[in-house]
């Protein structure tokens, strides 16, 4: 039991120092091409946060472990907007710009729609549906990068010092060092931390949906965590949003592609099955309640990060006693 904790540490070390560097250079990359740090977060940021779920789906997937690669998609969704997202809504609340949101929100409920269609309808997601979700990342990336090109012709260029012009390579190299870090600590984490779940006896339906969730999103909590800090609250919400996306186009995309699968079966609630009564609805309710009053009014209001911790906070709990 020593050795996964002390390489769950090292885990821990390596997300906080890459978010750092992550942040830092894609925030340059954003004011460089004077681009909406809401618009970088849902496309650059959150491929970066993205990719240990795609790692850890697309193994899972292929070595027969539909059910993780299916929790962690809906699970990673729903720790994301009701944990992740909440934090940062209940600690700093400001203003959103919707115009950089609809598209995002619009892309990620249309991908819900056909995830959730299949799997109330047939239940199985067979290669077909990959390839779908698979075209809707990249009709998704094609619309971001016109609406990026639109706004940035739209904006003035400002004026920067002579030092700045040279920073290009820097935030690339931040950027890319980063999101290795954070991927390599994720891995740590998700790894050695299932090893200490599993030995204490918890089901794998359940880590996936909890612990392996919340361990692939620890790359989008810890950009949360360090764009508040570092004052970039709309870099965090676009990242949560696109990273949300991301996990149902592309994570489940790729692993369904790869490795076809039905929805598990390992626990029910009034004799149906527990995704289809808990967390698809739950999923669909968070990022609502999220988006929804944002794309309205233009801004967050604390309460409504409040209430998600609390729906997160009971949707664990539920996880844990059925």
């Amino acid at each position: 039991m020593l050795v996964p904790v002390l390489l769950f540490a090292v885990g821990l070390v390596f997300l906080i120092k890459g978010g750092d560097w992550f942040v830092d250079g894609a925030t340059g990359i954003a004011r460089r091409f004077r681009l909406p740090e809401l618009l970088i977060g849902a496309t650059v940021v959150s491929i970066g946060t993205t990719l240990p779920e795609v790692m850890v789906s697309t193994t899972s997937a292929l070595s027969g472990h539909g059910e993780i690669a299916y929790g962690n998609a809906i699970g990673s969704v729903i720790c994301n907007t009701a944990l992740i997202a909440a934090i940062t809504v209940a600690v700093r609340p400001g203003a959103v710009d919707p115009k950089s949101l609809r598209l995002p929100v619009a892309f990620f409920f249309t991908a819900a729609a056909i995830y959730a269609g299949v799997a109330y309808t047939t239940g199985y997601f067979s290669r077909i549906t990959g390839f779908l979700l698979l075209a809707m990342f990249l009709a998704y990336m094609a619309a971001t990068v016109a609406q990026m090109k639109s706004q940035a012709a739209a904006r003035p260029a400002a004026p920067q010092p002579e030092a700045e012009q040279n920073s290009m390579l820097k935030d690339a190299v931040l950027l890319v060092a980063g999101a290795a870090l954070i991927a390599v600590g994720a891995d740590l984490l998700v790894d050695n931390g299932t090893r200490i779940a599993q030995a204490l006896g918890v089901p794998e339906s359940v880590i996936a949906l909890t612990f392996v969730a919340l361990g692939t999103s620890l790359p989008e909590l810890v950009t949360a965590i360090t764009s508040l800090l570092k004052g970039h609250g709309a870099l965090s919400l676009g990242n949560v949003i696109g990273a949300n996306l991301f996990n149902l186009v592309l994570v489940s995309g790729v692993s369904v592609a790869l490795a076809p699968f039905s929805i598990p079966q390992t626990s029910t609630i009034a004799g149906r099955n527990t995704s289809l009564v808990l967390d698809i609805p739950v999923m669909f309710f968070v990022m609502a309640l999220l988006t929804l009053p944002a794309l309205k009014r233009g801004k967050l209001s604390r309460p409504q990060g409040v209430v998600l911790l609390l729906v997160y906070g009971a949707f664990c709990a539920i996880q844990f006693t059925i």
